[in-house]
């Protein structure tokens, strides 16, 4: 049971030391992310691109048979499909941030239990 113990323990401090990590490798991300977009703070990144994809909508809807047949997009056209990606892209970093964030704080709680319970195993 000893060795069953140590190897929970060494699992234990593994996760705890990747949860340490993970959580501030994602507020510098979070942050490099905000210096990124500057004028636009990272809480209004959902509604700016829901106004982008409704007036990009709209747009593709007048000069999309125009387009199929072979005419050039004006450049509000791609200003606005440009700019949507740029925010969609944005809004995937934001939620990965969030996910790194949330999987430190798991594994840390997951680290302290193993080594919780590989001291257990151990003191048996």
């Amino acid at each position: 049971m000893r060795a069953i113990g140590i190897i929970v323990l060494i699992l234990g401090v593994a996760g705890l030391a990747f949860g340490v990590l993970f959580i501030p490798q994602s507020y510098s991300a979070e942050d490099e992310i905000a210096e990124s977009i500057a004028p636009l703070p990272l809480d209004q990144v959902d509604s700016r691109y829901d106004e982008v994809k409704a007036q990009q909508s709209a747009m593709r809807a007048m000069e999309g048979p125009a387009i199929q047949s072979g005419a050039d997009p004006s450049a509000m056209y791609n200003y606005l499909t440009i700019q949507r990606t740029s925010l969609g892209l944005t809004r995937s970093q934001i939620g990965l941030v969030s996910f790194t964030r949330t999987s430190g704080i798991i594994n840390i709680i997951l680290g302290v239990g193993l080594i919780l319970a590989g001291i257990g195993l151990i003191t048996d």
